[in-house]
């Protein structure tokens, strides 16, 4: 049952993330984060965005189950999927604009915090529900 859960979390992020993604930020959004240069000089390597996120969907999928403490499975999904995607946009938003400096503006902020709470309020729902307690009897 833990592999079941474990695997069924790891596709829900990288189902509920990579195509998310993809069409905000190179689709819906694209003149935005090229008006800011976020993707520098080319394109952005879609391949490998595809492996971290599943490389993140793997690690979250194995220490949700640590995270649980017993209680309602979506407000324990949305905690950890608080908890988590703070740690993500400290080291994914911030840090970019720390180490790149064209897109540490009030509207850079904006879209991607409003991309990470959508992000992860979408991730911790899918979590609470995949590893909500079996129903008795079943």
């Amino acid at each position: 049952m833990r592999t079941r859960r474990f695997i069924l979390s790891a596709l829900a992020y990288l189902a509920l993330t990579f195509p998310f993604a993809y069409v905000w930020h190179l689709v819906a959004f694209r003149p935005f984060y090229d008006r800011i240069a976020y993707f520098g000089n080319g394109e952005p390597i879609v391949a490998l965005g595809f492996a971290a996120i599943a490389a993140q969907g793997l690690l979250l999928a194995y220490g949700f189950p640590f995270f649980q403490g017993g209680g309602k499975p979506f407000i324990e999904g949305l905690r950890f999927a608080a908890v988590f995607g703070a740690f993500l946009v400290t080291t994914q938003v911030v840090a970019a604009a720390a180490k790149h400096h064209a897109p540490a503006t009030a509207d850079w902020f904006l879209m991607e915090g409003l991309y990470m709470t959508i992000q992860f309020t979408l991730v911790g729902l899918a979590f609470g529900l995949i590893n909500r307690p079996a129903k008795k009897g079943s």
